[in-house]
């Protein structure tokens, strides 16, 4: 209690006396300290993630595909997760890593498509644009404590121009006309070098399709976090398009003769 009316109703300071004239000095506090008590959280360490995102460009525009597995760490938790979001009329942004980090990054891109809308300037955001955008935010959180475990592949198609790029976590942006995260970046980029590059000019959407559907079908087979069921999202001049959940045709016969494998043990 403090006993001085003539501090009676004032804020108290501990920092010094009762007159406010000497600083008391102050024991240490060596109590054990929450490091992330004052800070706005999110995820510090990716939890329900997804995998591969695979995207192409092709003669009349972009192709990409996702499939619709989240993993909870090792366990195949979530089978009907949609990594591929559309954004306006131009655009498509597929995801690899935190799932709740891509939820996020879907309000923030809802939010800059209204805040232009309500500028009624006729202006439309387009996949420039949004990667852009992307860049800056990811680039802006990447050494703050609630960076955005994502990669994201951005294509779209506006005014005849057809658009694919990258960016990470880091900030870390570059443009092809194959792109891959995830696991992809290691097994599905060189098919898909080796079928696309050169031809982008050449390849029919059936052709390109045949292309994500064996890579994807390549991930499934190599890759422990991903599904047989997947998505494919086409960005022409007539607009977006994200098919329904689709399912790979596979076999595992020919692992029978792999010594190991089943009741094969010798």
């Amino acid at each position: 209690m403090d006993h001085f009316p003539t501090n009676w109703g004032r804020p108290r300071n501990d920092m010094f006396d009762a007159y406010g004239t000497y600083p008391i000095h102050q024991r240490p506090d060596n109590r054990p300290k929450d490091t992330f008590a004052d800070s706005v959280q999110r995820t510090q360490q990716p939890i329900v993630t997804g995998t591969s995102v695979l995207a192409i460009k092709f003669k009349d525009g972009i192709m990409m595909a996702a499939d619709n597995l989240a993993s909870y760490g090792s366990l195949a938790r979530f089978k009907d997760v949609q990594r591929l979001h559309p954004v306006g009329r131009y655009t498509v942004i597929g995801a690899g890593g935190d799932m709740s980090d891509f939820q996020h990054i879907q309000h923030i891109l809802e939010e800059v498509q209204i805040a232009e809308s309500t500028q009624q300037d006729g202006h439309e955001l387009g996949p420039v644009e949004i990667h852009e955008y992307m860049s800056q935010v990811m680039y802006a959180r990447r050494s703050k404590l609630d960076p955005l475990w994502n990669s994201l592949l951005i294509g779209g198609f506006k005014d005849g121009k057809r658009f694919l790029s990258y960016v990470d976590l880091l900030g870390t942006t570059y443009s092809a006309s194959t792109l891959a995260t995830g696991f992809g970046a290691y097994i599905a980029q060189p098919l898909l070098r080796k079928a696309v590059e050169g031809h982008e000019d050449d390849l029919t959407a059936e052709q390109a399709q045949n292309i994500l559907e064996y890579c994807m079908r390549v991930l499934f087979y190599r890759d422990a976090r991903s599904l047989d069921k997947y998505q494919i999202a086409t960005i022409t001049a007539e607009g977006v398009n994200i098919s329904g959940s689709l399912k790979l045709q596979t076999s595992w016969d020919f692992a029978e003769n792999i010594r190991g494998y089943g009741a094969q043990t010798q």
